[in-house]
């Protein structure tokens, strides 16, 4: 069974295409990198997993059903939020919230819910933050906690929309090797989206690259590569390799030098 399959899917957004007749898998417990420029689709392809948006036609499979809203075998991380929901609220109960659905603290949280926050921040090694407020940590350590409440309800698919934004290099790498450790240990499939591929390169299976309505699917060289990103991209892409490190170019510009912000 996949964690995720599109068949021959086209998706659209605020009367906007942005994905057309695109067909791929991913394999149960495999780490991929959804990759692509600002506005190629990642984030409404992220949505469409989580029943959020409906395909225009094709039909998409998660875990060997249709979408759902809702779903608690899809973890979900949205891209971080600029402003927090309260600045005094704590980890513990901030990762309540997506234990009880829409509860705050420890006055109605159960039993139940309070030993699936604590599984969740003793996963991602973020117990010692729990009592901390949000506003407080650091922005690797807030990641963490959002990391912990992705993982609530013991999901067999982890969706993480642009994790890295705003983190240095070093933090980059603990986040990374963070989730792909939990993902390994758990069995759980990773959709890791991201705006370039350096900083994935020790820890993706494969890459599901977007670009002009289409999508590639295959390992770090099958995909990232001149003739490929050039059909995605609909102009002619170079790709360089220097001291491990890849850089795609077109016209001399660096496609991947920017963080990119939300497609939609």
């Amino acid at each position: 069974m996949s964690a995720v399959a599109f068949e021959r899917v086209t998706l659209g957004y605020g009367g906007r295409r942005v994905l057309a007749d695109v067909s791929f898998s991913i394999p149960q417990g495999a780490f991929v990198g959804l990759l692509g420029a600002n506005g190629a689709g990642k984030t409404t392809m992220l949505r469409a997993i989580l029943g959020l948006v409906g395909p225009a036609s094709g039909a998409i499979s998660v875990l060997g059903r249709p979408p759902t809203r809702g779903n608690p075998t899809i973890g979900y991380m949205p891209q971080a939020r600029r402003a927090l929901p309260h600045p005094g609220i704590s980890g513990i109960d901030f990762v309540l919230t997506a234990a009880g659905g829409h509860r705050w603290g420890w006055p109605v949280a159960t039993a139940a819910e309070k030993e699936a926050a604590w599984k969740a921040l003793e996963e991602v090694g973020a117990a010692d933050l729990a009592r901390r407020p949000l506003a407080e940590l650091s922005g690797g350590e807030r990641q963490r906690i959002l990391i912990a409440q992705a993982l609530i309800g013991d999901p067999k698919l982890l969706l993480l929309d642009e994790p890295l934004i705003s983190l240095d290099a070093a933090h980059q790498r603990v986040i990374i090797d963070l989730v792909h450790e939990v993902a390994e240990r758990l069995g759980i499939a990773v959709l890791f989206c991201s705006h370039e591929i350096n900083p994935l390169m020790r820890a993706v299976d494969r890459v599901l690259y977007l670009g002009n309505g289409k999508a590639a699917i295959g390992s770090v060289d099958e995909v990232i590569n001149g003739p490929v990103l050039s059909r995605l991209y609909g102009t002619p892409i170079t790709v360089m390799r220097v001291a491990g490190r890849i850089f795609v170019m077109a016209d001399d510009i660096e496609l991947e030098g920017a963080a990119h912000v939300h497609d939609v």
